[in-house]
């Protein structure tokens, strides 16, 4: 058989996310088999196999962030030849707020074939243990770290009713929590997930005042933040929209335009409005 003219194929694999025992046997055959790997870090996957006591039998690349578009028409020439790329992160799943999306985008515009290997997902295991709704959920991903464009951010989300699922950097879970707290008010339901499958694994559960409260202390490991979404019936909140108002007033409008803009747009209170905005600036 000629291999040039096999069809080729991308699977995208989950790593485990801490423990090692969830490590699925199709990604343990995958390692072994396929003819190269694309992985986040190819020391991390190294160190998988070894764990796992696995040979990766194909060629290893390294495919991340800074480089996935650069190798992307390189990856999608092996596939053409009928190659079997698989591609993994350091855990979890592939093109979810890891390296993968636009491969798997540029792959499906070409036409080529593309599968996955589901395993190990730190957004469904921390919102199935938050004890909040998961009939309907989102994922968030990581808040913008400057803290203007985290504001706009959560004020797009201050009606949400969905659960949400972020994921933030330990050393920023504080500022993240506060900023949760001033956008969505410091009685919302939340929820806490960190070293999730590991050793230390602790969920802390209870209202964003408690949630800030601990996370003053140092908070260690791989972190993922469940919150409730709105409240059915609740009326909008002022202050979810001072960043709306204050795109406004950088873009040259006068504060007071901008409030009666904002406030006619999203029917919440001028008056509160614009006593949130002074707020804002204290």
């Amino acid at each position: 058989m000629d291999t040039s003219e096999a069809p080729g194929r991308i699977v995208l694999a989950a790593t485990p996310i801490g423990n090692l025992g969830d490590a699925s046997p199709r990604l343990v055959e995958l390692m072994e088999t396929a003819d190269l790997v694309a992985a986040e870090d190819t020391r991390r996957l190294l160190h998988l196999a070894n764990a796992l006591g696995v040979r990766v039998g194909g060629r290893m690349v390294s495919y991340h962030e800074h480089n996935e578009v650069a190798r992307i028409d390189e990856l999608l020439e092996h596939v053409r030849a009928g190659k079997t790329l698989l591609v993994v992160s350091d855990a979890g799943m592939p093109a979810v707020s890891d390296p993968g999306f636009r491969l798997v985008e540029a792959a499906v515009a070409a036409g080529l074939t593309v599968t996955a290997v589901p395993g190990p997902s730190a957004v469904l295991t921390a919102l199935a243990l938050s004890g909040l709704p998961t009939d309907r959920f989102t994922f968030e991903g990581f808040l913008p770290r400057k803290a203007g464009d985290r504001a706009s951010r959560l004020a797009e989300l201050g009606e949400e009713r969905r659960t949400m699922v972020f994921f933030e950097a330990p050393h920023r879970l504080e500022p993240m929590l506060r900023a949760l707290a001033d956008a969505f008010g410091a009685d919302r339901p939340a929820a806490v997930a960190r070293e999730l499958t590991k050793l230390h694994e602790e969920v802390r559960r209870g209202p964003l005042r408690e949630l800030l409260l601990w996370a003053e202390g140092e908070v260690r490991g791989e972190i993922a933040v469940v919150v409730g979404g709105a409240p059915a019936g609740e009326a909008p909140r002022a202050e979810n929209h001072v960043a709306s108002v204050q795109a406004l007033v950088d873009g040259g409008m006068r504060l007071k335009d901008a409030v009666g803009a904002v406030a006619e747009r999203e029917r919440v209170s001028k008056r509160e409005l614009y006593a949130a905005v002074l707020a804002a600036r204290a």
